[in-house]
């Protein structure tokens, strides 16, 4: 009798030890989880200022970087979309280009496929060209813009990019 209860009190120890480290288990993979989906990206600038509501979906900040003057004549910054935030539609005089620093997202211009930006893509926008960027619906996007020649304009902002724009091909 006492060899049986020593058998099923060591059986429930190991059960019980089993269970708490099955338990810890469990505990890091949602960790590790929640840390891949939370998808934040590197900032190498502060945020800046969230965008309006009527020229972004979601959540986008603005960084200036370098303020239009008559010398050289162009805008730069810094542009912050959280997962799934995106630009409205919209055009530049002379174009404008735009550097992805960290994260991924897609860039469109109107009448062309979607493409896939992540770290170290270089966009071209021609002037003129109707177009949208922004971060991926699972990732946030970081990336600096330059916007030449600014005596032709800076931004003529239109309508939203709808979510079945954002979400197609």
């Amino acid at each position: 009798m006492k060899k049986t209860t020593l058998v099923l009190l060591s059986s429930l120890v190991f059960l019980f030890l089993s269970c708490k480290e099955a338990k810890k288990e469990v505990e890091k993979t949602t960790a590790m989880v929640e840390e891949t989906t939370t998808q934040e990206v590197d900032a190498i600038f502060p945020k800046g200022q969230k965008g309006p509501a009527q020229f972004f979906t979601g959540d986008a900040y603005n960084y200036g970087l370098v303020p239009m003057d008559s010398t050289y004549t162009m805008l730069v910054g810094n542009v912050y979309f959280e997962p799934g935030a995106r630009s409205n539609w919209h055009t530049h005089g002379a174009g404008q280009i735009l550097i992805i620093t960290d994260g991924e997202g897609f860039h469109q211009i109107e009448g062309q496929p979607k493409e896939f930006l992540k770290k170290g893509s270089v966009v071209k926008c021609p002037p003129n060209a109707k177009h949208w960027h922004g971060a991926s619906p699972g990732k946030a996007m970081q990336q600096l813009y330059i916007v030449p020649n600014t005596e032709k304009g800076v931004v003529n902002w239109m309508e939203a990019v709808t979510d079945e724009q954002y979400n197609g091909n």
